[in-house]
């Protein structure tokens, strides 16, 4: 491997997303709370990667997301894309990059504007950032999009409520890849689509990934669907990273008891061996993000929880050749 296959696209260092929320008091001068969505996460992502960030609704998944993007502005830390730090860039900046970086969303249809047809959705990002090119161009380009993801040409002129949930992912992918980027945030992107479509959006992503050297961020907090996807496995949980592990690492041999507890949940298709397993059930209620607990975030709920949990500085370390974990036992 080269020098530069070995440099990340992409490095989060400890990235905070913060929102100031309205306080107690019934009286609009009431002091405001800090509500804390990400709170520190840290990660690489390399060409032709796949990382998955799972967790439970609300622990920080698509607020990260958005802050890669820039769609919602970082509190604090760096996201450094290709060397250069986003955190400081200008809106000159965002333009360019915004070629390199796009998204696809969870909600299929509600992601395309009802008001334009196939060809105009597909077509939009050639316009706003490649406006040289002719309009003949744009649709021989929006045509060959289209075969790709497999979606007919007699479609080109239909509007999206004429398409299926499966269909409208399918543009949505498209619209994504029209500009050739480097990177693809997929934000729970099968979670609102039947069991079967999903299985053929995944297989789609996995084979666009090989053809085009795609580096994808795979959200989800289904870890059965990411064990089919990712190469990586970031889990969170309260907007901190609790395990970061290769998948099979993962999956093998769990690191931190909140992920154990997460596998234990996924179900299996043999009906005696999930009639027989053990489903590790979580005590207590989710802490809430504007006053989460001191010291690791998952004591209050965690079986092997001990006094130092709750005053030791927590984060990510090392602990074996594939894994990381916030656990101070693991």
């Amino acid at each position: 491997m080269s020098e530069q296959a070995k440099q990340p696209i992409l490095s989060v260092r400890d990235v905070k997303v913060h929102f100031q929320v309205k306080g107690d008091g019934a009286w609009p001068w009431s002091a405001k709370r800090t509500l804390k969505a990400v709170d520190g996460v840290s990660f690489d992502l390399y060409a032709g990667e796949t990382l998955g960030v799972v967790g439970e609704s609300g622990c920080g998944k698509s607020t990260l997301s958005r802050a890669i993007l820039n769609l919602i502005p970082a509190t604090a830390g760096e996201i450094v894309w290709m060397g250069k730090d986003l955190t400081r860039g200008t809106a000159k900046d965002w333009h360019a990059v915004r070629k390199d970086i796009q998204m696809i969303f969870q909600d299929p249809l509600a992601s395309l504007n009802p008001r334009m047809t196939v060809a105009q959705i597909i077509g939009e990002p050639l316009r706003v950032h490649k406006p040289e090119l002719s309009e003949a161009e744009v649709m021989k380009r929006v045509r060959a999009m289209m075969a790709r993801v497999g979606l007919r040409e007699q479609m080109i002129n239909r509007y999206p409520h004429e398409f299926s949930g499966g269909q409208c992912q399918r543009i949505g992918i498209a619209r994504a890849l029209i500009l050739e980027p480097k990177l693809i945030i997929c934000d729970e992107p099968v979670s609102a689509l039947d069991v079967s479509i999903q299985a053929q959006i995944i297989n789609l992503l996995k084979e666009l990934q090989r053809e085009m050297g795609l580096a994808l961020i795979f959200i989800a907090h289904d870890l059965a669907v990411v064990k089919h996807i990712s190469d990586r496995i970031l889990v969170m949980y309260l907007g901190r990273e609790m395990e970061l592990a290769q998948k099979h690492a993962l999956y093998d041999a769990p690191a931190h008891p909140y992920t154990r507890a997460l596998l234990s949940a996924i179900p299996i298709p043999d009906p005696k061996l999930e009639k027989n397993k053990v489903i590790q059930i979580l005590q207590g209620d989710l802490p809430s993000p504007i006053n989460p607990p001191s010291g690791c975030v998952f004591r209050t709920r965690c079986p092997q929880a001990e006094a130092r949990c709750g005053t030791e500085k927590i984060q990510l370390r090392q602990i074996s050749e594939q894994s990381q974990s916030s656990c101070l036992l693991a």
